[in-house]
């Protein structure tokens, strides 16, 4: 047998296509959507500011950012047929699951069909998002049947008045913003490529954004700041958080919510969702969480040299919003439609089948044995 070459494990180091779209930890760090830091998106854009980015290539003009506002309100009307079909999706179902059905119910309702109809189909995927994951959600928890437009033209927004049926203060909204913001795209990540993968075979739009919903699914991908609110809400205090992480750690456990693949010594995003943590903790009046998460944080640089990543400070940013913990995740897909949809209507630009070779380990080749032989 022909000696296989070198493992790259999980494609690392393998460079699969270019893009236009991000900078992701290069040369170790550092993140920019089309050239735009992000700590400048995040301090002075708007998500929708960022998905017109995305989409378009350039960053709007104050009227054209006001227009994309109003074609995503309008867009954000549930179909009464999709309605029907979350209500019949069970209360004990993830929510993920339920975000991968209704989109891709939504395809089948508007499909694409001509592929000049991507950003139509992707600005009506990012307004539906929030309407098919919380009306599903209150329906089954509350038993109500939600007007979705009810906020609707600033995701942020529309997202929050739905789950707790009062505008948000414009302090939570922003903080919401810019979460979203963080997690809009991140290059060639897990998700993102397999809608290119699913793009190159030249499938239609909600084909290749069901691929990324279920790809995220993973515990590998996301969910990272479910594990981390979940660890974090373990302790009364920062002492006793100390000590079960080193307890943790000594018994071999994985701590969600630190290091990165890509990132060499920080993640960029860090900083800014730890200081609007920092802000709605004290917002709220909390002693516990915020420190707790910062004492989880040292002791896992002490003891590792693992850095927070955009997950684990979100975690209690979310928390402190009203979010209920299963929600994180899809929240993550909620922002990161933009990325995806960029992302294939790149792949088509200049598009080649993603076919990459494989090793082969198995047995060298033999006879098929004759009968009464086996």
């Amino acid at each position: 047998m022909t000696k296989p070459p070198a493992k790259t494990g999980g494609l690392a180091g393998v460079t699969a296509g270019e893009t236009a779209i991000s900078t992701v930890g290069k040369e170790g760090v550092g993140l920019t959507y089309r050239g735009y830091a992000i700590e400048d998106l995040a301090a002075h854009a708007t998500f929708e500011e960022v998905l017109y980015l995305l989409l378009e290539g350039r960053l709007p003009t104050r009227t054209e950012r006001e227009d994309y506002e109003r074609r995503l309100a309008a867009a954000a009307a549930l179909p009464a047929s999709l309605a029907l079909v979350l209500e019949k999706i069970p209360a004990s179902t993830h929510p993920m699951d339920v975000l991968r059905t209704g989109l891709s119910m939504l395809g089948c309702l508007e499909p694409e069909g001509e592929f000049s109809r991507l950003n139509t189909s992707a600005l009506r995927a990012v307004a539906l998002a929030p309407a098919i994951l919380l009306y599903w959600f209150r329906h089954h928890r509350d038993g109500r049947r939600l007007e979705t437009n009810a906020g609707a033209g600033r995701v942020a927004r529309h997202f929050l008045t739905l789950l707790h049926d009062r505008p948000p203060t414009a302090e939570h909204e922003r903080a919401l913003d810019v979460s979203l913001i963080l997690y809009a795209e991140h290059e060639f990540n897990a998700s993102t490529f397999a809608a290119r993968v699913c793009a190159g075979t030249l499938s239609d739009y909600h084909s290749c954004i069901t691929a990324a919903v279920g790809t995220l699914r993973g515990p590998l991908h996301g969910g990272a700041n479910e594990a981390a609110m979940e660890l974090i809400e373990r302790f009364a205090s920062p002492e006793e958080a100390t000590r079960g992480v080193h307890e943790a750690l000594a018994r071999k456990e994985k701590i969600m919510g630190f290091g990165h693949r890509v990132y060499r010594d920080h993640d960029p995003r860090h900083a800014v969702i730890k200081e609007w943590s920092r802000r709605l903790a004290a917002q709220a009046g909390d002693r516990r969480l915020f420190p707790v998460s910062e004492a989880i944080e040292s002791v896992m640089w002490d003891e590792k040299r693992l850095f927070p990543n955009l997950d684990f400070y979100s975690a209690t940013a979310y928390h402190f919003l009203g979010i209920p913990t299963l929600l994180f995740t899809p929240i993550f897909v909620c922002a990161r439609l933009s990325g995806w949809s960029a992302h294939v209507a790149e792949q088509r630009a200049n598009n080649r089948l993603i076919r990459p070779d494989a090793a082969y380990v198995g047995p060298d080749p033999r006879p098929y044995p004759k009968e009464g032989a086996r």
